[in-house]
């Protein structure tokens, strides 16, 4: 499949905000036929991240997450950089936690040819990438595998997670509100990202600005629980000003040509 390009990103993130495009206001603001947006929705809805609706198209409901192929597409970039970031603040001979979600994907792949890691997750596809590393163990939480992502859940993920304390967790969320919050969709998740933040001495948040654009029904607990959170780019300034009263670091990892980062 193919990649969203900048102009579907944008269109996404119009969408979000507004709740719903027309195809004349965005061929004007694009400079483009209102033909080329039609095709830009129609594939945007065929990859089920919006839905059609007669002149334009709509974004999601909120209270149910994109597919994790469509996931995959949006940011991708932004989520490798962010995964390299992430990665750099892991030492060798670590253990870490890694849950589900794409850009803690990007981690595990970043982590690739590390030595002495000790990686626990419940994320199927974490372990795949991981599994042939030689200097790397990997260990996999018990509990049911979602077919939809490879995500593992439920009470025995749950209990395997309280098993363990150690040095960093690297999480993702689906959306996070401005006043802080971090959000999920799937409550079985929401209960191991839980277990996963209560057992790791360092919690490392990594996210698109994308998912400040998000909304999300199951609250998994607060940026105050977090250490250091790694993004492209953080636009909002009360969420800013959230972090540094609690003492979160922030990362930035903007667009090549930028500037390497603030905090």
């Amino acid at each position: 499949m193919d990649m969203v390009t900048p102009r579907q990103t944008e269109i996404l993130s119009l969408a979000r905000s507004l709740g719903r495009v027309v195809v004349e206001d965005l061929a004007l603001r694009f400079n483009v036929t209102p033909q080329t947006i039609r095709k830009d929705l129609n594939d945007l809805c065929d990859r089920r991240l919006l839905q059609r609706v007669h002149g334009g198209a709509v974004a999601g409901s909120g209270v149910e997450n994109l597919g994790y192929e469509a996931r995959r597409l949006i940011a991708q970039e932004e989520k490798r950089r962010i995964g390299q970031r992430a990665a750099d603040l892991v030492p060798d001979h670590s253990s870490l936690f890694i849950n589900i979600g794409t850009t803690t994907e990007e981690v595990a792949r970043a982590l690739q040819g590390r030595s002495g890691l000790v990686v626990i997750t419940n994320n199927i596809n974490v372990a795949n990438i991981l599994r042939p590393e030689p200097h790397i163990e990997v260990i996999v939480a018990g509990g049911v595998v979602r077919r939809s992502d490879g995500g593992i859940v439920g009470e025995a993920a749950i209990d395997f997670f309280n098993q363990f304390k150690v040095d960093f967790a690297l999480i993702g969320a689906s959306a996070i509100d401005e006043d802080g919050a971090l959000l999920d969709f799937d409550y079985r998740e929401v209960r191991v990202s839980q277990a996963i933040i209560a057992n790791a001495r360092h919690v490392v948040l990594v996210a698109d600005r994308s998912k400040l654009e998000r909304t999300a029904p199951v609250r998994i607990g607060h940026i105050s629980q977090v250490h250091t959170f790694v993004t492209d780019e953080l636009p909002s300034e009360r969420l800013a000003r959230i972090c540094r009263d609690v003492g979160v670091q922030v990362e930035e990892v903007l667009r090549e040509g930028a500037a390497d980062g603030r905090e």
